[in-house]
């Protein structure tokens, strides 16, 4: 069996101190493919530094997630993204999307930047990884302007299920964090969900999935969510890690077995 993190902060401060010691234990949870997922073109630098120095085992994304679309006024942020992306290893534009729930920016410059990055992954060809966050009517409104043009996945999908209906018309995927092992979560999000359209996440180093929850998460608990998966859906966990690995592989266009892209 082998999972595959398809969204994991690798570069944040958090795993400074012991980042090839996470990896270590990623490996020997199976976690044989990880996504170092970036929020600003700085990071966008640093998470295609990864991929290139693991490159049997990681690749990365480029963009600025909504929480700091106000410190990239626009045009060289963008162009800096484009750079990044440019490079084979990093095979995703994101993160990108909409917080209404912290509006750490205004909302529409959270827009303008989900526009600027949707356009960027059209003309690049590559998917496109998306926050939504009590953002659900304008984030749907996004994915069907996207549709045709623009392939997607909605990470840590956190409902509700008309958002999901509209992904899943575009031709989106979902992607699913330890927030469905938490009190209070619809698991029938999971169970909706085509077995070749959805992913599993950490989202690291944040939402740690129970039982390890108030920890630091990092990518060996991927196999918590995969757990999880498998219980809600009624499906052995072999078939979730076949399932979710196959997805991933597919979505981000990456080799197989693992190599270079």
């Amino acid at each position: 069996m082998r999972l595959f993190d398809s969204h994991c902060h690798l570069t944040d401060a958090a795993y400074r101190e012991d980042l090839e010691e996470t990896l270590k234990r990623a490996r020997a949870a199976s976690v044989e493919g990880v996504v170092a997922v970036a929020s600003t073109p700085g990071d966008s630098r640093n998470a295609l530094g990864l991929a290139r120095r693991h490159d049997g085992l990681m690749w990365s994304t480029a963009g600025v997630h909504p929480h700091h679309v106000t410190e990239a006024p626009g045009g060289d942020e963008m162009a800096a993204v484009r750079e990044s992306a440019d490079h084979p290893r990093c095979v995703a534009i994101g993160e990108t999307g909409l917080d209404y729930h912290y509006d750490f920016a205004p909302r529409a410059a959270q827009r303008a930047w989900f526009e600027r990055h949707a356009g960027l992954a059209g003309e690049m060809d590559l998917p496109l990884v998306v926050h939504s966050r009590e953002a659900a009517e304008d984030t749907a409104a996004m994915v069907r302007e996207c549709a045709g043009r623009v392939r997607g996945v909605l990470h840590c999908f956190p409902g509700p299920g008309e958002l999901l209906e509209e992904a899943l018309a575009a031709g989106w995927f979902v992607s699913f964090t330890g927030i469905i092992t938490f009190r209070g979560y619809d698991a029938e999000l999971v169970r909706m969900v085509p077995s070749d359209r959805y992913m599993i996440e950490t989202d690291g180093p944040y939402l740690a999935p129970v039982p390890k929850r108030g920890r630091r998460n990092e990518p060996a608990f991927v196999a918590h969510v995969a757990g999880a998966v498998a219980r809600i859906r009624g499906e052995p966990l072999e078939q979730v890690a076949a399932d979710t690995w196959a997805n991933a592989v597919r979505f981000f266009r990456l080799p197989e077995p693992n190599g270079e892209r």
